[in-house]
């Protein structure tokens, strides 16, 4: 009689563990795919302050339901947002102030809240009532990577500029330093968009670019560091 008792506890045992094991473990849940901005295109001036926005289409790897967030700040690096919508489509019109730069950029969003890797930033200006000449965009770093450590002792800064009044001359005025905000001039007046300073090992450096136009309008750039290890 233990022994059927015994056989029966082992034989119940047996099938709770098999109930306990479940249809196996849950799918990982993968980010919907990056999208590409394709209107207002990168550096375009628009005439009217509402925008239609529009972008390529997300998929997602577990076919999720995908939403859009889209973000338009007044700097590029987006730290200054000053707009966040959400979309279920690949498009959307929103209405903006007049007479500024605006930088934009998408993430698809699944269901789960899992978010994908952002669009690049691209700029666009809105003209303002009467205004005939824009100011240059903010210009856009190209080298050494923000925050970044590096070796060597002497260090090639590089950015982009962009105008969208495309007949406009941009020149730059380079700051650089080992204050956080740097005021020191190391170049002035450049029509060039690349420079090569000294370093020293163990010290962090600051600077940016500020961009002017022929006409005299003129953005301030953000500001950048990086440190020599």
């Amino acid at each position: 009689m233990k022994r059927v008792l015994k056989a029966l506890g082992l034989f119940s045992a047996t099938l709770f563990l098999l109930s306990c094991g479940g249809g196996g473990k849950e799918p990982v849940n993968e980010a919907p795919t990056k999208v590409s901005l394709t209107y207002p295109t990168q550096n375009l001036l628009c005439i009217d302050n509402s925008i239609p926005f529009d972008w390529s289409d997300a998929t997602d790897p577990n076919n999720d339901n995908i939403s859009y967030k889209i973000e338009i700040a007044t700097n590029r690096e987006l730290t200054n947002i000053i707009k966040t919508q959400t979309a279920v489509v690949s498009n959307i019109t929103i209405a903006l102030d007049k007479g500024l730069a605006h930088y934009w950029r998408v993430t698809a969003v699944d269901n789960k809240g899992k978010e994908g890797n952002p669009s690049e930033v691209f700029a666009f200006y809105t003209k303002g009532e009467g205004e005939t000449n824009t100011a240059p965009f903010t210009a856009e770093l190209v080298k050494p990577e923000d925050e970044g450590i590096i070796s060597g002792t002497t260090v090639t800064l590089e950015w982009k500029g962009a105008d969208s009044n495309t007949g406009d001359t941009l020149t730059y005025d380079v700051y650089f330093g080992e204050n956080a905000d740097p005021t020191t001039i190391k170049e002035e007046n450049l029509s060039t968009t690349s420079i090569e300073v000294d370093v020293e090992s163990g010290k962090t450096y600051y600077w940016k670019v500020n961009t002017k136009d022929n006409l005299g309008a003129k953005s301030i750039g953000q500001i950048w560091s990086f440190t020599i290890n």
